[in-house]
């Protein structure tokens, strides 16, 4: 999760302010959580101490390492559409000049509600046209005055309490997925996910983007997933075991390596790790961390920073 930047100014005071302060003692060669290079320069500081109050004010969530799933996933490209058989045209049944409208594009309907009220030129008396299914008002092109011809387009009415979700696969990914697969889609507009299934891979080509459609379904009980919104998906094609893996959210850098933090009391160690496979939530450690040793999984740039601020108030 991204942070604001002031939040995390304010989080790197809270530590500033609540981690004891080290006395500067004598230098020794070996001394626990410093090295020299063989210039006679000290190097950065491979471990920090925080207050259990000041870690858990931060927010600094500690788990132990262990055994995890690594997902082979596919991250595509879409758009929601409403689902076939859940869309209708509404029409006039008999010509005539349209008297009262009584809904607009937006507006939700339910099965047989009064929609408009049209004047037959044949009987010269009014009828009303209703709803043949319950949804939203996509469109009205009927307006009060025009005159109605018969099989003309009132309304178009759709039912968007499922919608679907066409994904662009592209190239030879499409070799690898198949119905049956976990989907999770993402809107662009502001992160929301929801997770589904998916129903199917289309036998033919997209003509504009020449790539191959995959289409799932998605419950929409509140209608905060709107037809036409682009969204990112996540398709699983395959989950393996792995003996040892820690979250990316454990993971930082430090020196160009790839570290994660293990707490030991209220010390907080630097351990260089050594990466194998990953996916978007997780990823794999093939050396340098063993099961069970307890990983800092949350806030792990806060440990960082207050290592580096150990570094730089040495070096004055």
């Amino acid at each position: 999760m991204i942070r604001p930047t002031w939040l995390v100014l304010a989080l790197s005071a809270l530590l500033i302010a609540c981690s004891p302060s080290t006395p500067p003692t004598e230098e020794h060669d070996g001394e626990a959580g410093h090295e020299h290079s063989e210039e006679g320069e000290e190097a950065a500081p491979l471990e920090t101490t925080i207050s259990a109050e000041a870690a858990k004010a931060a927010g600094i969530v500690v788990a132990p390492a262990g055994p995890g799933i690594i997902a082979d996933e596919h991250e595509v490209q879409g758009l929601l559409t409403p689902a076939e058989g859940r869309v209708a045209q509404v029409t006039a049944r008999y010509p005539g000049p349209i008297r009262a409208l009584r809904v607009g594009v937006g507006d939700s309907v339910r099965l047989g509600q009064a929609l408009a009220t049209i004047e037959s030129n044949l009987s010269l008396s009014d009828y009303t046209v209703s709803a043949p299914i319950g949804g939203v008002v996509m469109a009205r092109p009927a307006t009060v005055g025009m005159a109605a011809t018969e099989g003309a387009m009132l309304f178009e009415i759709a039912d968007l309490s499922v919608l679907w979700v066409d994904l662009h696969i592209f190239g030879t990914d499409a070799g690898h997925i198949e119905a049956g697969a976990p989907v999770t889609v993402t809107r662009l507009s502001d992160g929301a996910s929801a997770v589904t299934t998916l129903e199917r891979v289309l036998p033919g080509t997209a003509t504009a983007s020449q790539s191959t459609v995959a289409r799932a379904t998605l419950a929409n009980p509140d209608g905060r997933w709107r037809p036409g919104s682009a969204v990112k998906a996540r398709i699983t094609v395959d989950r393996e075991s792995v003996e040892l893996a820690v979250p990316l959210t454990a993971l930082q850098t430090a020196e160009d390596q790839d570290v994660v933090y293990v707490q030991d009391e209220e010390t907080y160690h630097v351990r260089p790790v050594k990466l194998g496979r990953r996916d978007a939530e997780r990823v794999e450690i093939l050396e340098g961390l063993k099961v069970g040793e307890p990983v800092v999984i949350e806030q792990s740039f806060l440990v960082k920073a207050d290592i580096e601020k150990s570094t730089v108030e040495e070096e004055h």
